[in-house]
């Protein structure tokens, strides 16, 4: 049900969203707001639970597709067109429910009379003023036709107030690492350029909505949104799982059976050490905590899969060697050869 202080509260404002905002981008507003107010968590703060009850009120009825459509019908009639404000006769906080419909029906001049009103012949009749859906109704922004006929026709409508401009879309090619550090860009979009800031962890193929980067609007409004689209260049050395950077490290066949430390480069430029245990296979997976894609939680880890490499050029002491070991190759698979006979 539409209220009248509706005229004066800007619900958009109240969650910290734009007037073109998804119910997405509403819930999470309000999420992140109720509970930073929440009483519970400022015992004693007045300010603090009105901000808790106004972002409450915001929610509810931004949230409800009918209540969100009447709102801003109301907020359009605000900015732009009918004012139906407090006020008295002559005051100068502007004409009031009263001075409207006098004005209307011929119910009174510029002086000081008040003419009071009854809602029979308008919808929903009984008592009293007329309510603001009848209002709505009348200036062509309700469900019903205007002064309750059927089949009214436009009736009176507010002027348009001014309009967001329409969103944009358009693709950029970031290197990988620009993706994973983040970047900033310029683009051509309707004509213009633009400067674009990518965020940091960007995936190769993410759409992400850059505000008020759009199209420009005709009517005063705010601009409209970016519609980005990022690929990604590969990297000849780094891959990417999620938040984590990935890399395949050769090791020798002595450092895998004997145990190493080895060097490991990473993609900020500072090498880290990793050890490398006797006996480590090749496909075994090394963590290095911290060292992948920044997000505003942390950083994801570097995630280090080491290949064993098979020597093909050998010294005559290297072949008899591991001839000596291939001497034990036979009792290595006994098991296997024992097992598959079952």
């Amino acid at each position: 049900m539409a209220s009248q202080d509706w005229f004066e509260k800007d619900f958009y404002s109240i969650l910290g969203v734009s007037q073109g905002a998804d119910d997405a981008e509403i819930k999470k507003a309000y999420r992140k707001l109720a509970k930073q107010h929440h009483p519970d968590r400022n015992p004693g703060d007045a300010a603090a639970e009105q901000r808790f009850k106004d972002v409450g009120e915001a929610h509810a009825v931004l949230s409800d597709p009918e209540q969100r459509r009447e709102y801003d019908a109301v907020r359009q009639m605000w900015r732009g067109g009918a004012r139906f404000t407090a006020g008295g006769p002559g005051g100068a906080g502007g004409a009031g429910f009263e001075d409207v419909f006098s004005s209307m029906f011929g119910g009174g001049g510029g002086g000081g009379s008040r003419v009071r009103y009854s809602s029979q012949g308008f919808p929903g009749g009984g008592g009293g003023e007329p309510d603001l859906e009848d209002i709505m109704a009348m200036f062509g922004q309700g469900g019903g036709s205007p002064f309750g006929q059927p089949g009214g026709g436009a009736g009176f409508r507010a002027p348009r107030g001014p309009q967001k401009g329409p969103d944009l879309t358009a693709r950029t090619t970031l290197s990988f690492r620009d993706a994973v550090e983040g970047s900033t860009v310029q683009l051509s979009a309707d004509g213009e350029r633009i400067t674009a800031k990518i965020p940091a962890g960007v995936k190769d193929g993410q759409r992400i909505r850059l505000r008020g980067k759009g199209g420009q609007s005709r009517t005063g409004g705010e601009r409209g949104d970016l519609m980005l689209t990022v690929a990604v260049e590969p990297h000849p050395v780094f891959g990417r799982d999620g938040d984590n950077l990935t890399i395949e490290l050769p090791v020798t066949f002595a450092e895998a059976t004997l145990g190493a430390t080895v060097s490991v480069p990473t993609l900020d430029g500072r090498p880290v050490k990793v050890k490398v245990a006797p006996g480590t296979p090749s496909g075994r997976v090394l963590r290095v905590k911290g060292r992948g894609v920044p997000t505003k939680g942390g950083s994801g880890d570097l995630l280090v899969r080491v290949e064993v490499v098979v020597p093909t050029d050998l010294t005559d002491e290297q072949r008899a060697a591991v001839e000596a070991l291939a001497q034990d190759a036979d009792s290595l698979r006994a098991d296997l050869l024992a097992r598959a006979g079952d």
